[in-house]
């Protein structure tokens, strides 16, 4: 039976800060614990974080990935120096890993860590996936998965970014550091269940751009101009932008039906654009061509009322069972990088509170990231600028 323990720390010395998560998680025995997984803001060093981490935990697999900012019991930091951990006791998990994942090989990737995950443990029934978030097409990550585990299974997790750039993230597993790599946790205690689901709050505005010219998850015409041309052009910014600029106000929407946009409590599902080369658009997912994408805006009220509305919803469930653990990704476009807006604290209030227990907060582990997995139409889906829940509940026999 896997047990969860949390916290977060804002400290500059890499090695001190997991020193100092590793106690305020698990006290004095920090040594037995069996998975620790960490995420860090870029600021720090990785291969430091995860020899540390180590070394207080011989015994422990060790994943970590680079991020925005954190949100733990202890709250939200988005600084450079930012670090948070779930440390996991417990054998009912299996971890897998690729390196050098991108677009046109996502499929690939996504099943070689799907077998990896079946053939160590044939019972999972939940995964946390962490990949890059830059040069990934994330549906056919799930497509894979799913393709050895089945629909059922829940896939939640998010991926890695940086500092809003779009230059370059971090993932890890054990003593290695990658640039462009994934990790796979795939959970087996059969007394665990999950609830996931995602909200973001942003509004569709003029008429869409069409999509005129494809290739798998890279977009190279929208109208029929070149994409990045186009783009920067109905976004009002210089063509010679960068993705930090054209990240926090170019959010793209997808149409959703009906059913799923009163489950989502919003019509369009939103895409991010974290990478471009000349005109090329690197999309989130793949594009086909005759996608329609809206133009949108960040709608503050929307925010917090679609905030409110997920948490009942995933209350309501639950019927108020006692969650043993919180996992949760953000877009780091909803923190103080969009236009420097402070409204966080408020926001991850909101979103804790209602899970707390005789006023204590779960083990909670956040991110600020470029993107975020979680259910949608009782199906796994990806998701970018929203704020992604995942709960976990412990099942009476």
């Amino acid at each position: 039976m896997l047990s969860f323990h949390s916290s977060s720390a804002r400290v500059i010395n890499t090695k001190r800060g997991v020193i100092e998560c590793m106690e305020i998680a698990l006290g004095n025995s920090y040594s037995d614990c069996d998975l620790i997984i960490l995420h860090a803001s870029i600021g720090h060093d990785f291969k430091e974080m995860i020899q540390q981490a180590k070394e207080m935990a011989p015994n422990a697999r060790i994943v970590a990935s680079s991020c925005c900012g954190v949100v733990g019991r202890e709250g939200v930091s988005e600084s450079m120096k930012d670090i948070a951990l779930m440390a996991i006791k417990g054998s009912e998990f299996a971890v897998s890993h690729v390196d050098e994942i991108y677009g046109h090989n996502s499929y690939e990737k996504a099943l070689e860590m799907a077998h990896s995950l079946k053939s160590q443990s044939p019972n999972i029934t939940m995964i946390y996936f962490l990949a890059s978030g830059i040069d990934i097409a994330n549906d056919l990550c799930i497509k894979a998965f799913e393709s050895v585990f089945g629909t059922e299974v829940t896939i939640f997790g998010a991926t890695s970014s940086d500092n809003m750039k779009g230059f370059i993230s971090y993932q890890a597993v054990d003593d290695q550091v990658f640039e462009h790599g994934a990790y796979a946790v795939g959970f087996s205690d059969p007394t665990l269940s999950i609830d996931t689901q995602a909200t973001h709050g942003f509004v569709a505005v003029g008429e869409p751009l069409v999509v005129t010219k494809s290739k798998g998850h890279i977009i190279e015409e929208l109208n029929g101009k070149p994409a990045w041309k186009e783009y920067t052009r109905c976004l009002g910014i210089p063509e010679d932008s960068t993705c930090e600029t054209s990240i926090p106000i170019g959010a793209l929407g997808e149409k959703l039906s009906s059913e799923l946009a009163k489950e989502y409590g919003n019509e369009h599902i939103l895409r991010v654009v974290t990478k471009h080369d000349g005109d090329k658009m690197y999309y989130a997912t793949q594009c086909p061509v005759g996608t329609s994408l809206w133009l949108t805006k960040r709608d503050e009220e929307l925010i917090f009322s679609e905030m409110d509305r997920m948490v009942v919803d995933m209350k309501l469930r639950s019927k108020w069972k006692v969650p043993v653990a919180v996992f949760h990704a953000d877009c780091l476009a909803r923190g103080r990088f969009l236009f420097d807006r402070v409204i966080k604290e408020e926001l991850v209030s909101k979103m804790q509170h209602p899970f707390y227990t005789n006023g204590i907060c779960p083990p909670w582990l956040g991110m600020y990231g470029f993107g975020e997995f979680a259910r949608l139409g009782g199906k796994n889906e990806y998701h970018n600028y929203t704020t992604s829940l995942y709960v976990l509940y412990r099942e009476s026999k």
